[in-house]
C-alpha cells in the first residue's frame, strides 16, 4: 500500500474502493441518474404509469411523453442488469416535431450534469514516456482512444485473470466481493492499448511497478462541443457520408512517426464519433435510417458487439446508443426485407405527439416564448389571455383520431384526464386499444397531426401580420387564421388536411364558449364570477336534498376549500334553468344529472379540495346562458347593449366591461375591444 502515494492508478482504485469514485457502465450510470431522483405514480389515457421528475426540472423540461420515457427507462434498466437490451439500440421513431430528438439531446445534457459531480466523473489514462521505446518517433504520450477507465487497464494489467485478482487483492486491499463486482464490467483492452501495454512490459521487463510510473490518470472532458461522453452523428448525403465518420481512419500523421506497421495506434479512432463516447457515453444518431446502407450496416457490428472494428482491430466500447427516425424513412427500411437484422437489433419505441391540451399549454408557450415579445417598429407586444388556450386546442384535436365512440371534444377532455359527461376514461382506452392493432403507425392514437413546428409556423405568422403589429396585441381568434394557413401550405394528404379543417371548427367553437364566460366575468367584474356559479349549483344539489333544509331553503355546508362553515340558499328556479339548458327535460333525466355530478365531487374532493368543476363544458355553458340571458335580459341582453351604443347606459356598461378587462383579466385594450366585437357575432355558435 506504500506505493498508493505516487502511483496514479493504484490512487484511483483506493477511491474506487472507498467509494469517492465510481465504475460502471453506461446504462448502470444513466439508470442511477434516473432512479436516484424522485418517481410519482400518474394517471395518463386512462393507464397508471410512472413520471421519473427528472425529465421535469429546469425551464425548458420535457413535457408529457410519459409512456415513451417509461418505455426508455425500463430500456436501460434491463441493460444494466444485463438484460438482452445492452445488445440493442434504442431508436425512436415517429412524426416530425413531436420532440424526439430533443428528447434525446435533453436525456445528454441531464447525463453530462450527472457526470459533472465529483464523485460521478468519468477518468481515462494516458501512457507516458514513449520517446524511450523507440518506434514512435515523436510521440510521447498516448492517451486511450476510446477513453477506457483506469479499471479496465487495472483488469488487463496481467495476461491471465488469476494474477489480476490477486494483485488487486493484494496490493490495492479489495475483498472478493468489490473484485467480483469490478469483474461484472471486465472488457479487454482496445488494439492500441493493448499493443502499447505489451511494448511496455517489454520496455520494463515485466517490473509492474516501473510499468505503472508510466500511466497517469485523468479526467475525461465533459465539454459538449468536443462531442466526448454526449456525441451525436446527423445522417448526411450518400457521397459525403462514410464509416470514416463514425470508426475513425488510418492517420498520415501518425504514420510519419510509428515505424512498426504493425502497430494498431496507426488507425485514429478520434476521428470517428463513437471512439469519442466509447467510455461509458451516448451516442446519437438523428435520422438513422437515412443514412445510406453500409453506413447502417456499421451500425449493426456496433449495436451487436459494442466493438470498434478496423482491419481485424477491435476495440470494445461502452456506449449507449440512440437513434430518432421519422415514420416514413422507417417504413421505407422496413419495407426493404433485407434490412430485417438491423430492426431486429434495434428497441423501437413510437413516439407520439402530445394529446393533453393542459400540458400543450406549457408547449405552446415555448412556441410563443418566453422573452418579451416586440413589434416590428420595437414596441411591446401583447398577448391576449386567450391566445394559448386557442393555439392549444387548435393543435391537439387535429391529433386525436375521430371515433365512433366519442366526439372529438370528449375525446379530448377524457385525454387530458377531465369529465366527458357520461363518457368515462374507459371509452378512452378502449379506442387507444383498437387503434394500437392497426399496422400502419401513422393511424394509432396521437401519432398524426401538427406538430411543435408547424405550432411555431402559425404563431410565426401571426406576429409577422399588419394586424397584430398595428393593434400590438397577438389577438387570440387570429390564431385560427394562421393554423388553417399552416394546414394548406404544409399539411399534403388530402384527407389529413380535410380533418384538420373539420377539427379547426370544433377549436373555434370552444374558444365561443370560452370567450361566452370571459364576458360574464366581464360583466360581473368578478374574474371567478362563473366558477361561483357553477360551484354554487353543485352545492344547492347536494342541499337540497339535505335533511335539515328550512322552508326558507337555507342550507349550512363546510367549505372543503377553506374549511369554513358557509350558508346558501337553494334557489331551485336557477337549479332548474340550468337543467332546462341542458336539455334535461324530465325528472328521472335531471335526477340521473344530479346523481352524477354527486358522484364526481364524491371522487374529487377527496383527493383535490380545489377541483370546480371548470372542467365540464357541458355544465359551464349551461350555467354562462343562464346568467348571460336571465341577469341582463332586461337590457335587452348584455349582446345587444354592447352591439348597441348609442344611449348612454349602454355606453357606460361597454366601458366597466372594458375597465374590467383591462384591470382584472388580462386584457389590452386592443385585445379587450376585439373580444367584444366577436362576441357580439354570431360567428362560431355551436
Amino acid at each position: 500500500m506504500a506505493e498508493a502515494t505516487h502511483n496514479p492508478l493504484h490512487n484511483h482504485l483506493v477511491a474506487l474502493k472507498n467509494d469517492e469514485r465510481v465504475f460502471e457502465n453506461a446504462f448502470q450510470g444513466i439508470t442511477r441518474m434516473i432512479l436516484e431522483d424522485e418517481i410519482e405514480k400518474v394517471v395518463a389515457n386512462g393507464r397508471t404509469t410512472y413520471d421519473f421528475k427528472i425529465f421535469r426540472r429546469g425551464k425548458k423540461h420535457i413535457i408529457g411523453m410519459y409512456d415513451e420515457i417509461n418505455s426508455f427507462v425500463s430500456y436501460v434498466k434491463d441493460a444494466a442488469e444485463g438484460g438482452s437490451s445492452k445488445e440493442m439500440a434504442y431508436v425512436l421513431v415517429g412524426e416530425p416535431g413531436n420532440g424526439k430528438t430533443y428528447f434525446v439531446e435533453y436525456v445528454s445534457r441531464l447525463y453530462r450534469e450527472f457526470l459533472a459531480r465529483e464523485r460521478n466523473r468519468k477518468y481515462t489514462f494516458r501512457f507516458v514516456g514513449l520517446e524511450n521505446i523507440g518506434s514512435y518517433g515523436k510521440i510521447t504520450t498516448i492517451e486511450s482512444q476510446t477513453y477506457e477507465d483506469p479499471a479496465i487497464l487495472a483488469m488487463n494489467l496481467f495476461d491471465t485473470e488469476e494474477e489480476n485478482r490477486s494483485y488487486l487483492g493484494r496490493k490495492i486491499g479489495l475483498d472478493d466481493g468489490q473484485i467480483d463486482a469490478l469483474y461484472e464490467n471486465y472488457r479487454p483492452l482496445g488494439a492500441c492499448t493493448g499493443y502499447i501495454w505489451n511494448e511496455l512490459r517489454n520496455h520494463c521487463q515485466g517490473r509492474m511497478a516501473d510499468m505503472l510510473k508510466l500511466v497517469e490518470i485523468l479526467p475525461v472532458p465533459l465539454t459538449e462541443s468536443l462531442g466526448t461522453i454526449t456525441g451525436k452523428y446527423p445522417a448526411k448525403d450518400k457521397i459525403t457520408s462514410s464509416a470514416v465518420d463514425l470508426l475513425g481512419e488510418e492517420s498520415i500523421q501518425r504514420l510519419l512517426h510509428i515505424t512498426d506497421t504493425n502497430n494498431p495506434y496507426r488507425f485514429d479512432l478520434r476521428r470517428g464519433a463513437l471512439a469519442r463516447v466509447a467510455g461509458g457515453g451516448i451516442h446519437f444518431s438523428d435520422e438513422m435510417f437515412k443514412n445510406k446502407k453500409d453506413l447502417v450496416q456499421v451500425y449493426l457490428g456496433v449495436i451487436q458487439n459494442r466493438t470498434i472494428e478496423i482491419d481485424g482491430f477491435k476495440w470494445p466500447i461502452d456506449t449507449l446508443i440512440i437513434a430518432t427516425s421519422n415514420n416514413s424513412e422507417f417504413n421505407r427500411f422496413l419495407a426493404e426485407k433485407e434490412e430485417a437484422p438491423i430492426v431486429d437489433r434495434c428497441r423501437i419505441s413510437y413516439i407520439s405527439h402530445n394529446t393533453n391540451y393542459k400540458l400543450q399549454s406549457d408547449l405552446t408557450q415555448y412556441a410563443i416564448g418566453s422573452e418579451t415579445k416586440t413589434t416590428l417598429t420595437r414596441e411591446d407586444l401583447h398577448q391576449d389571455p386567450n391566445l394559448n388556450y386557442a393555439a392549444s386546442v387548435s393543435v391537439i384535436l387535429t391529433r386525436l383520431p375521430h371515433s365512433e365512440k366519442l366526439t372529438p371534444i370528449e375525446t379530448m377532455k377524457l385525454a387530458a384526464g377531465e369529465v366527458a359527461g357520461e363518457k368515462s376514461i374507459k371509452a378512452l382506452a378502449e379506442v387507444i386499444d383498437t387503434l394500437s392493432q392497426d399496422t400502419d403507425i401513422t393511424n394509432r392514437f396521437g401519432q398524426k397531426g401538427l406538430g411543435q413546428r408547424n405550432l411555431g409556423r402559425a404563431i410565426q405568422l401571426m406576429v409577422e401580420s399588419s394586424e397584430t403589429n398595428e393593434g400590438r396585441c397577438m389577438f387570440a381568434y387570429d390564431v385560427f387564421k394562421t393554423v388553417e394557413r399552416v394546414i394548406l401550405d404544409y399539411v399534403t394528404d388530402a384527407n389529413d388536411r380535410a380533418k384538420y379543417l373539420e377539427d379547426l371548427k370544433t377549436a373555434r367553437g370552444l374558444y365561443r364558449e370560452r370567450i361566452m364566460t370571459e364576458m360574464f366575468n366581464a360583466y360581473m367584474d368578478e374574474p371567478q364570477a362563473i366558477r361561483k356559479d357553477v360551484m354554487n349549483y353543485v352545492n344547492m344539489i347536494i342541499g337540497i336534498d339535505a335533511e335539515h333544509l328550512g322552508s326558507d331553503k337555507m342550507w349550512k355546508y363546510k367549505d372543503p376549500q377553506t374549511g369554513e362553515l358557509k350558508a346558501l340558499k337553494v334557489d331551485e328556479r336557477f337549479i332548474r334553468s340550468i337543467e332546462e339548458r341542458l336539455e334535461l327535460k324530465t325528472d328521472e333525466q335531471r335526477e340521473s344529472f344530479r346523481t352524477s355530478i354527486r358522484k364526481i365531487y364524491g371522487q374529487k374532493i377527496g383527493i383535490d379540495p380545489t377541483y370546480d368543476f371548470m372542467d365540464n363544458l357541458e355544465l359551464v355553458k349551461a350555467v354562462t346562458d343562464v346568467r348571460l340571458k336571465s341577469d341582463i335580459a332586461g337590457a335587452g341582453s348584455l349582446i345587444g347593449a354592447l352591439a348597441n351604443r348609442t344611449n348612454e347606459e349602454n355606453q357606460k356598461l361597454y366601458d366597466r366591461m372594458i375597465d374590467t378587462m383591462l384591470n382584472k383579466l388580462g386584457y389590452c385594450r386592443t385585445c379587450a375591444q376585439k373580444t367584444i366585437e366577436y362576441f357580439c357575432t354570431q360567428e362560431d355558435e355551436n
